[in-house]
């Protein structure tokens, strides 16, 4: 076999250069045949004889050589060590004119040859998509989607392009939506589903054409298939269920694509997925409740659900994954009550409508994604509720779970977020009772490092606390106060706002300021003042800070400067 190699590849390296076809061929067949006998040992001699280099002159479009050209390149190329010397012989640029052939054997076994050679590489395949293969390809599903292999082969370069983010913008530029969607109402077999699902999910991933897909019908394709695949026991019924119910939120990710099927809340598709929520089925449950959170993602859409009675349904769904619930399932749900507890206008419907008694029963989740959304959906329902508020804020057990995830390290977000919804029980009650809770559970000393968190929203609200608990309980909380060393906290956040002047020209850092101010006063300046924090005020010579931001440019910080050294100086 190795012999008859040698031969041929001699005869091909001189039958190529006088073009006699008849000699060329009968080598390609030797070719082909000693590559199908051990590719790996025929690849290496081919390389070793140099006749890669040849084969771009023998690609030529009219040659009746060319489909056994492509072909052996595509054998070759099944080899990784081949697809670099493949690539530096010059095979790409003549193997891609290739595709504008009406041939379907030289179409089929071209991309072959390409995909093989680019196969795994993401520079080769950017190299293909600047060659413009992409308009080209999607030509060619749409000339040739009766015949199987070619569209297979197109598929399979789609799913491998798709992969670059590069490609979306070409893709969107072509008619790719309604050919994949046209192919997948054709198709009955499971397995070329799969193929065409391949392909959508990555492209979904582009607004552009997640609205170009839900414009070609995609939508009532997917709702079809979870239809027929409901009730499916078969491994295939359950994977395309999935596939089509994922897709099908992905599609609602895009602003444009989300609001042109929730046409008001009427859209027969936002019904359709509504009935998913109550359904038996995990998978369905779970892309409904993410359908709704992806829909309630502006005011209008939130309020038009809310009183469309969704919240009952989400919450019937949560009461059934209480116990032994689906982790995946609980957190959807709280994504999509968090989204809609935000208007104003929905808070005290959601409040009544029991949310957060039920949200409330998720408190002993050890899952930080469940606690993440569960905390998120208290603090968005009580804001501007002072009833809620004070309700939520007075529930001992609530507060203890807060301050055992106000030291979540490990969870920075849940760790985030136990501490805004701990500042704001307390800044929307503005309640004594709350306080006090917060307090005997041992909260103050979180706010007090909240206040120098990183984040300039979090330091206010930390800040507002502060002062409401000075305001309200300034004995019950001194030894929290001392403690954490408040007064220092404090004054180190009144040094930084001097040596950072930048920040007092933003709205919030000048918020920011007054909030230090009027904490300070509130703080210090009490009546009688506690002994204590009166001594570290002193010792830190707080109105050398003071009486230098008296001259700021900006008026509110001057004066509240003047007001802050005023009461320092009749206490000292």
């Amino acid at each position: 076999m190795a012999d008859n190699l040698s031969d041929a590849l001699k005869k091909l390296k001189l039958a190529s250069a006088d073009s006699t076809t008849d000699s060329v061929e009968s080598c390609l067949d030797c070719l082909l045949k000693a590559l199908a006998h051990n590719n790996a040992d025929a690849s290496e001699k081919i390389q070793e004889m140099g006749v890669l280099p040849l084969l771009p002159t023998l690609l030529a479009p009219q040659s009746s050589c060319t489909p056994k050209v492509a072909n052996i390149i595509a054998e070759v190329a099944k080899n990784e060590f081949m697809r670099s010397p493949c690539v530096e012989a010059g095979l790409i640029p003549p193997l891609v004119q290739l595709l504008h052939s009406k041939d379907h054997e030289v179409l089929l076994q071209t991309g072959r040859a390409l995909g093989n050679i680019c196969y795994d590489s993401h520079s080769l395949q950017a190299q293909l998509i600047n060659m413009g293969v992409i308009p080209t390809l999607v030509k060619l599903l749409g000339l040739h989607s009766d015949n199987t292999a070619l569209t297979e082969m197109c598929l399979i370069a789609f799913g491998n392009l798709a992969e670059l983010e590069s490609s979306k913008e070409q893709f969107a530029s072509t008619n790719i939506a309604e050919e994949l969607v046209r192919l997948f109402q054709r198709q009955a077999e499971h397995e070329k589903k799969e193929m065409i699902f391949e392909v959508l999910a990555p492209l979904a991933e582009n607004d552009v054409i997640k609205l170009q897909l839900v414009e070609a019908g995609l939508v009532e394709c997917l709702l079809d298939v979870v239809v027929h695949t409901v009730d499916g026991v078969r491994e295939e019924d359950v994977a395309q269920l999935k596939t089509a119910s994922d897709l099908m939120v992905l599609l609602l990710l895009g602003d444009e694509s989300m609001q042109k099927l929730f046409e008001g809340g009427k859209g027969s598709v936002f019904q359709r997925v509504l009935s998913w929520v109550p359904s038996h089925n995990h998978q369905l449950q779970l892309a409904g409740a993410l359908a709704i959170a992806n829909f309630a993602r502006n005011d209008g859409n939130c309020i038009h659900m809310v009183e469309s009675g969704i919240v009952q349904k989400l919450l019937e769904l949560l009461d059934r994954h209480v116990d032994e619930g689906n982790v995946t399932v609980q957190h959807a749900a709280l994504s999509a009550l968090r989204n809609l507890a935000i208007p104003v206008v929905n808070k005290a419907k959601m409040l009544s409508a029991g949310v957060s008694d039920t949200v409330l029963k998720f408190l002993p989740s050890e899952m930080p994604p469940v606690q993440f959304k569960l905390l998120g959906t208290l603090r968005m329902l009580i804001d501007t509720q002072a009833d809620a508020a004070d309700q939520l804020g007075t529930n001992g057990k609530l507060v203890e779970r807060l301050v055992e995830w106000c030291e979540a390290k490990d969870h920075a977000g849940v760790m985030g977020e136990s501490n805004r919804l701990l500042s704001a029980l307390i800044r929307h009650s503005k309640s004594k009772d709350v306080v006090k809770t917060v307090i005997q559970g041992a909260g103050v000393k979180h706010l007090v490092v909240m206040a120098t968190s990183e984040h300039m929203i979090m330091q206010n609200e930390a800040l507002v606390a502060l002062g409401l608990i000075a305001g309200l309980d300034l004995v019950g909380a001194e030894k929290d106060f001392v403690g954490a060393g408040l007064v220092q906290v404090l004054h180190k956040l009144l040094s930084d706002e001097m040596s950072a002047p930048d920040i007092l020209n933003q709205p919030l850092g000048r918020t920011k300021l007054q909030l230090l101010h009027s904490s300070a006063l509130d703080l210090f300046f009490s009546h009688p003042p506690p002994e204590p924090l009166h001594k570290e005020v002193q010792g830190l010579a707080f109105i050398d800070v003071v009486s230098k931001l008296r001259s700021h440019e900006n008026k509110t910080v001057s004066h509240q400067a003047s007001l802050t050294e005023q009461r320092l100086t009749a206490q000292s």
